[in-house]
């Protein structure tokens, strides 16, 4: 049997000890919680703005910071149940709470994006007032903001899924300010007051691919798909190589959060006697090439193995 602590998952690298958790995204707790801060803070200032204003750009903008604040509210979350230990009745503790809270985010993100269209859309019909200095000014401290919080998040992106998605909100919030800052200057310059829905569209439009790609892989994960990385055929093929080996069948790969990946499998040998030897070629295989180190492996003879032979090859 495994340990259960895949440090730095399929990355192979471990930052600092004592993660309860053993995932990825707790290593990312402090970064988070600093860029959870700023975005709420200034998220009530571009709601103010915006309705002072009159520019669903800034608001649209808000609805980003509201989910963006959401989901990194959730990856805290998240951390914090996933380092509280197993139970008897949750054997893995609360580790899957981390995808839960992505998938929830990713939902969340895409309501608002039909909110900001229909917006948009009524405002084309007939357009507001809008005032172009305000905010502008606004949208330039959304500006630092966003390149503040990204410049905290960009190192834990690459490990955990929850930190992904919430440099993600982040950067697409950054491009945001950006659209808010080219439509104040055309409504301060032209008065022409159309712009300021058509970013305000966009803004909304631009997240949808990613959020779909969150989306996706938090489904990914919660349905037991198997890893990237980690083809089933060929690891099948690997095993089955092994001295002592003749085949090998119901093998599982699959993923409890982010930087935490599992594997289950039977292999039937010939001299049962070399079981302990072949779970142990397996575990090293599994750990050097694909950083895994939850294995369970049962070992049978063939006589076993046609009692399981119902168990899919």
């Amino acid at each position: 049997m495994g340990h259960g602590h895949a440090h730095g998952g399929g990355h192979g690298h471990s930052h600092g000890g004592g993660i309860p958790s053993g995932s990825a995204a707790a290593r990312n707790k402090g970064r988070l919680a600093w860029a959870l801060a700023l975005t709420l803070t200034y998220m009530f200032a571009e709601v103010v703005g915006g309705l002072l204003t009159g520019s669903l750009a800034l608001l649209a903008d808000a609805a980003h910071m509201v989910t963006d604040a959401g989901g990194l509210a959730l990856s805290l979350l998240a951390i914090h149940y996933a380092g509280k230990a197993p139970t008897p009745g949750k054997s893995f503790g609360y580790m899957r709470f981390e995808i839960l809270a992505a998938l929830a985010n990713a939902v969340v993100l895409l309501g608002v994006t039909v909110y900001i269209l229909f917006e948009a859309y009524r405002r084309f019909v007939e357009p507001t007032e809008i005032l172009g200095w305000p905010m502008m000014l606004v949208a330039l401290v959304g500006l630092g903001v966003n390149l503040a919080s990204m410049r905290l998040l960009s190192g834990g992106s690459s490990e955990s899924l929850n930190v992904k998605g919430a440099y993600f909100e982040v950067f697409s919030d950054m491009l945001g300010s950006l659209g808010v800052i080219v439509a104040a200057l055309v409504v301060m310059w032209t008065g022409v007051r159309w712009v300021d829905p058509l970013v305000g569209a966009g803004i909304g439009l631009f997240i949808v691919p990613r959020t779909w790609r969150l989306l996706s892989e938090a489904l990914h994960i919660l349905l037991e798909g198997t890893p990237p990385g980690v083809d089933l055929a060929a690891l099948k093929a690997e095993i089955e190589a092994m001295p002592g080996v003749r085949r090998a069948y119901d093998l599982h790969a699959w993923t409890l959060t982010s930087g935490f990946d599992a594997m289950s499998g039977h292999v039937v040998v010939g001299d049962p006697a070399g079981g302990p030897a072949v779970i142990r070629a397996v575990r090293g295989l599994m750990k050097e090439r694909h950083g895994i180190e939850h294995v369970t492996v049962q070992v049978e003879d063939e006589a076993l193995a046609a009692e399981g032979a119902h168990l899919p090859v």
